[in-house]
C-alpha cells in the first residue's frame, strides 16, 4: 500500500470531518440566534401532551441541529426541575425525528457551491452590523462549511476503492445476513460513540456510500448503529445529576435500542420498501444501482466507457457526462439513506408514542428514589445548558428568583428574631442562607460569563448583564439581612434590651422593607417595567420613615433614655435597612433597563 495515498485520504477525510462539524456548530449557533425567544417559548409550552412534546423536540432539533444537544439539554432541564420525565420523554422522541433533517440537507446536490457559500456568507458574518444579518451569515456560512466538508470527505474516500486491502476490509462488513447487519450496527454505534456526533457519522456514512465504497445496504445499518451510539452523549451527561434526570437519559437509551432491534428483524423488508420508493422516484434501485447502470440509462448513446473511466481515475476536472453520471449516483444513495434514517425514527416514535406511560414506570423501577428526598438542583447552574444559550440564560433567571426568594424567607426569619429574641435554630438558617446567596452569585457569575463567550445574540449578552446585577443587588440583600441581625446579637450581648418603642419603631421599618422587596420581586420575576415610579414613591417614603425613626432615638438618646453603645448599634441596623431599600430600588432600575 503506498504510504503517501493512505495519509492523503486520512488527511483529507480528517480535515473534511472536522470543517463538517465546525459548519454543523455555526449552523447550530446561527440558527439559535436568529430564532431568539422562539426556542425558549418553544420549551415553555411543553405540557404533559405527549404529541405537542415529540412536536417541540422536532422543532427544538431542527434548530439546534443535534439531537445529542437536545437530548442533553432535556437532562438538564430535569435536571433543575423544569421539566419532568414524561415532558422529558416526548421531547426526546421529537429529537430522533429532528436529527433526521441532516440527512435531507445533505441530499440537495449543492456541494460545489458549499465553497462559494462560505466565503459570500462569511464577509456579512464578520463585517454586518446588523445581529440578525449577521447570525443568518453564520448560518448559510455553517451550512457551506457542512457541504465543503461532505466534499472533501467524499474526495478522500474515492481512492480507497482502488485499494485491495481496504476493499477486502468493508467486503467483511455488508448487511447481507442479520450477523452483517448487527456488525454494521455495530459500527456505527462505536464511531458514533466517539465522534459524538451522528450528524458526524451520518455524513461519513453518506460519503463512503456515494463514492461506491460501501453498499446502500451497509449504509442503512450502519445509520441504525448510530441511533444506538449517540445516546452516549445523554448517558454521560447524566452523571451526577438527580434521579428524574438519568430516567430520561434511560429512556433515550432504551427507545433507541429496542427501536433498532424490532428495526433489524424486519431490515431486508423495510430495505426493499425504502429502496421501491426511491427507485419509483428516481429510477433507480439503491440497492443495486451501480455507474455504470447510471451512465448506461443518462448517456444511451454516449461512451459509457468512457465516462466510467473518467470518474474511476478521478480526472480533475470531471468532464459534464462524468459530474452528471457521479452526482445522480451520489443523489440515489443520499436519498434512500435519509429516507431509511427518517423512517425508521419516525415509525419509532409513532411505535412507542403510545407507550410512553410504560417507557417512563420502566425507567422509574431502573432508577428507583434515593432513601435521602432529593432537592431540585436550584442551587446550582447546569453547564449541559452552555451550548443553547437562549434556554441556558432560562436557567439563570431561575436561580435569580430562587435568590430572591431566599432573601424574603430570610426577611420573615430575621422578623421572628427580632420581635421573639434571639433563636440559635433562625440564626444558624439566616447566617447558612447569606453563605449559600454568596456562592450562588459567584456561580452565576461563573455560568454566565462561559454562556456568553461563544457566538450569542445581543438579547442574550443583554440579559446575562442585567442577571449578574441582579444576582449581585440580591447577595448585597443578603449581607445586610445577616448585619441587621449581628447588631441586634450585639445589643443583646451588651445585656441591652430593644425597648418598646425601639422596637415597635424598627419592625415597623421591617415590615415596611419586606413588603418592598416582595412586590420588586414580584415585578422582577414578570419582567414588569412598569416598576419605576411605584418603586421610586415608596422608596422615598422609607427613606423618610427612617429618618424620623432615627430622629426619635436621637432625641431619647439626648434624653440619656439610651445609652450610646444602644444607640450606635440600633442606628446602625436602621442604616442597613436604609441600603437594602436602595438595593431593592437598583434592582427596580435594572428591570426597567435604566442600569
Amino acid at each position: 500500500m503506498d504510504a503517501g495515498l493512505l495519509f492523503k485520504i486520512i488527511f483529507q477525510v480528517i480535515g473534511g470531518l472536522g470543517i463538517f462539524l465546525l459548519g454543523m456548530k455555526h449552523m447550530s449557533e446561527g440558527l439559535q440566534a436568529v430564532s431568539g425567544d422562539r426556542l425558549r417559548k418553544m420549551i415553555s409550552a411543553v405540557t404533559d401532551n405527549r404529541i405537542l412534546g415529540v412536536g417541540v423536540g422536532v422543532l427544538v432539533t431542527c434548530l439546534v441541529q443535534s439531537s445529542s444537544v437536545t437530548t442533553v439539554m432535556v437532562v438538564g432541564l430535569v435536571n433543575s426541575a423544569i421539566m419532568n420525565l414524561m415532558q422529558a420523554i416526548g421531547v426526546i422522541l421529537g429529537a430522533n425525528i429532528g436529527t433526521t433533517i441532516t440527512g435531507w440537507i445533505l441530499v440537495l446536490k449543492i456541494g460545489k457551491y458549499g465553497l462559494p457559500m462560505l466565503g459570500i456568507a462569511a464577509f456579512f458574518f464578520l463585517f454586518s452590523k446588523n445581529q440578525r444579518i449577521r447570525y443568518i451569515g453564520m448560518t448559510i456560512m455553517g451550512i457551506g462549511m457542512v457541504f465543503f466538508g461532505l466534499e472533501l470527505m467524499k474526495n478522500g474516500f474515492k481512492p480507497l476503492k482502488s485499494l485491495p486491502e481496504f476493499e477486502a476490509w468493508f467486503h467483511a462488513f455488508q448487511a447481507t445476513s442479520y450477523l452483517g447487519i448487527i456488525k454494521c450496527a455495530m459500527v456505527g454505534m462505536i464511531l458514533t460513540m466517539i465522534v459524538q456526533s451522528s450528524s458526524a457519522t451520518l455524513g461519513i456514512t453518506i460519503g463512503l456510500a456515494a463514492t461506491g465504497v460501501i453498499e446502500f445496504q451497509t449504509a442503512a445499518a450502519l445509520v441504525m448503529g448510530e441511533n444506538i451510539g449517540t445516546t452516549v452523549t445523554a448517558l454521560l451527561a447524566s452523571i451526577g445529576t438527580t434521579t428524574n434526570a438519568k430516567r430520561a437519559a434511560y429512556a433515550h437509551f432504551f427507545f433507541n435500542v429496542i427501536g433498532t432491534a424490532w428495526f433489524i428483524l424486519l431490515f431486508p423488508v423495510a430495505i426493499g420498501g425504502l429502496s421501491a420508493i426511491i427507485s419509483a422516484k428516481t429510477g433507480f434501485d439503491p440497492r443495486t444501482v451501480t455507474l455504470a447502470e447510471v451512465a448506461g440509462h443518462l448517456f444511451p448513446d454516449g461512451d459509457s466507457t468512457a465516462i466510467l473511466a473518467d470518474i474511476a481515475n478521478n480526472t480533475d476536472p470531471l468532464t459534464k457526462a462524468g459530474k452528471t453520471v457521479a452526482n445522480k449516483y451520489d443523489q440515489v444513495v443520499t436519498a434512500g439513506i435519509a429516507l431509511t434514517h427518517t423512517t425508521f425514527n419516525v415509525a419509532n416514535v409513532l411505535l412507542f408514542l403510545p407507550f410512553i406511560g410504560l417507557l417512563a414506570k420502566f425507567v422509574t423501577r431502573l432508577a428507583p428514589e434515593k432513601g435521602t428526598k432529593e432537592a431540585a438542583h436550584l442551587t446550582y447552574l447546569d453547564v449541559r445548558m452552555l451550548d443553547t444559550p437562549s434556554l441556558g440564560i432560562v436557567q439563570s433567571q431561575g436561580q435569580i428568583n430562587f435568590m430572591a426568594d431566599s432573601v424574603e424567607k430570610m426577611m420573615i426569619k430575621l422578623r421572628t428574631v427580632l420581635e421573639s429574641g434571639l433563636d440559635p435554630e433562625l440564626e444558624s438558617k439566616i447566617f447558612e442562607r447569606e453563605e449559600i446567596l454568596d456562592n450562588i452569585q459567584k456561580e452565576i457569575f461563573l455560568y454566565l460569563s462561559n454562556l456568553v463567550s461563544g457566538q450569542v445574540p445581543l438579547t442574550v449578552t443583554n440579559t446575562a448583564n442585567k442577571q449578574m446585577r441582579l444576582a449581585d443587588e440580591y447577595e448585597s440583600l443578603s449581607d445586610y439581612i445577616a448585619s441587621v441581625l449581628k447588631g441586634y446579637k450585639r445589643i443583646s450581648k451588651e445585656n441591652m434590651d430593644l425597648d418598646g418603642s425601639a422596637k415597635t419603631k424598627l419592625l415597623a421599618l421591617h415590615d415596611r422593607v419586606a413588603a418592598y422587596l416582595v412586590k420588586v420581586a414580584i415585578y422582577m420575576k414578570d419582567d414588569n417595567r412598569d416598576v419605576l415610579t411605584w418603586a421610586n414613591t415608596e422608596g422615598a417614603a422609607i427613606s423618610k420613615l427612617m429618618k424620623q425613626i432615627r430622629a426619635e432615638h436621637i432625641g431619647r438618646l439626648q434624653k440619656e433614655e439610651v445609652s450610646p453603645l444602644f444607640s450606635l448599634a440600633y442606628t446602625d441596623m436602621l442604616n442597613f435597612y436604609r441600603r437594602m431599600k436602595d438595593h431593592a430600588l437598583n434592582i427596580a432600575e435594572v428591570i426597567n433597563g435604566e442600569k
